[in-house]
């Protein structure tokens, strides 16, 4: 259902911010200085259950909105009519900071934040729907982390919204449960999407592209859950050869640009019926935080699993890309194996495994890693061993693993059909009038 197509007068709380030529019976967006102090006094003084709808027009803000009410839904005009602008944004480092659960934002954009354009903290049962964030002036350092920013959450909708320019990533879930992020298009950010120590996500009908990394699956030590079990699915993810802009030290900054999906350090991913193409560095790459480059920053904790298992690969499409690596060692990789002229492979594994596991000096690789792609390249550059076995062969993945199920979000329904019932009564009301 789209529910833009309905009203909900009963529950709509207009925002002024528009001004109507007499002349005309059109209005006409305008600027409003003291739009911010009123949208955050509805924020405040809102009750569960009530819809703040945001007329077309353009708003500047200079600090952030705070929602700490469940049961709202914030309601603009469309993506491309409703604008809050923080371009000026002098306190506060988000543009929205939300702690409350049964939360709805859509059909309005978010431009320029200081720092996170939308952060979720700590809920239950989230839709971000038709949302645009963006930094109007192009990939830069000095952009805000994350665009859509969901941390330790639980039931998750990301779907039919744009996100471009964020310094890290531009659709992020963390540490959170049941994800799904679907229809989306994210562009000109370091990561296009990124899942990290989140249990249990599906990744599919989106664009990634232009950005350093299209779809990140991480997980990191010392948070409070370790991540597994995402689906990416049915993506075009393709041309992510931005240069990395991420500030030094985070995460995603020893990213290579030209990496279309890339895993680090998690277990059950599946991968499949997705088209990857002209991602300069690999169309997939398979790694541990130990080849990661994060030796500094982010030292392995003695009850972090470093050790990337259980991925299955199969059914995507594939298409040029690995002519130009990101990083320096992987460029001599590339010249040492290919030539000059040739490129690494579709697929890109760093090799290490769990040496636990080893049994007779070999890995299982078929509890690792399983390809059913038969046109992809495979290259596994053996870094447990110091690069002293790199193998293009590819057979010994040549196995299956168990398909894991969708994600259910039961929400939605209870969601859905209470809009219903509210429509279905303020339509039989107007029938009685």
């Amino acid at each position: 259902m789209s529910y833009s197509r309905f009203m909900i007068p009963a529950l709509a709380v207009l925002l002024a911010g528009c001004s109507e030529d007499p002349s005309s019976s059109a209005q006409v967006p305008t600027p409003e200085k003291s739009f911010g102090k009123k949208l955050q006094t509805q924020l405040v003084m809102a009750q569960p259950g009530d819809v703040i709808e945001i007329p077309e027009g353009f708003y500047e803000l200079d600090r952030s909105l705070t929602l700490s009410v469940d049961g709202v839904t914030i309601r603009g005009a469309g993506m491309d009519k409703t604008i809050l602008s923080f371009k000026n944004q002098v306190a506060g480092a988000e543009g929205m900071m939300v702690t409350a659960s049964d939360f709805t934002l859509e059909d309005l954009a978010i431009e320029d934040t200081k720092g996170d354009s939308i952060k979720i903290n700590q809920a239950k049962n989230i839709v971000i729907r038709r949302v645009r964030s963006e930094w109007t002036n192009g990939p830069s350092t000095e952009n805000g982390s994350y665009g859509f920013y969901p941390v330790m959450t639980e039931n998750t909708l990301i779907e039919d919204s744009v996100v471009i320019g964020a310094s890290d990533a531009g659709i992020y879930v963390g540490q959170s449960y049941n994800v799904v992020i679907r229809n989306n298009r994210a562009e000109y950010n370091v990561a296009g999407y990124e899942i990290e120590n989140t249990i249990g996500a599906d990744v599919y009908n989106n664009v990634a592209t232009n950005n350093t990394g299209g779809v990140l699956i991480f997980n990191m030590p010392y948070l409070t859950q370790p991540g597994h079990s995402t689906r990416i699915y049915n993506n075009e993810i393709y041309s992510n050869n931005t240069e990395n802009f991420a500030p030094k030290g985070t995460a995603v900054a020893s990213v290579p640009a030209g990496s279309g999906i890339l895993i680090n350090s998690n277990d059950n991913v599946e991968i499949f019926g997705n088209n990857l193409k002209d991602n300069d560095t690999a169309n997939i790459i398979v790694s541990s935080l130990l080849t990661a480059d994060y030796q500094e920053e982010y030292k392995v904790s003695d009850n972090f699993d470093p050790f990337p298992e259980g991925i299955f690969i199969y059914d995507n499409t594939y298409s040029g890309g690995g002519t130009s690596p990101g990083r320096l060692e992987l460029k001599a990789l590339k010249v040492a194996q290919f030539g000059l002229t040739g490129r690494l492979p579709d697929i890109l594994w760093d090799g290490v495994v769990n040496p636990k596991k080893l049994a007779d000096g070999k890995a299982p690789v078929d509890t690792i890693l399983c390809i059913n792609d038969a046109a992809a390249g495979f290259i596994n550059v053996d870094a447990s061993n110091d690069f002293k076995g790199i193998s293009t062969d590819k057979s010994p993945h040549n196995c299956q693993m168990q398909k894991m199920a969708a994600i259910d979000l039961g929400f939605l329904d209870s969601q859905q059909k209470s809009t219903l019932s509210t429509l279905e009564s303020s339509d039989n009301t107007s029938k009685e009038g």
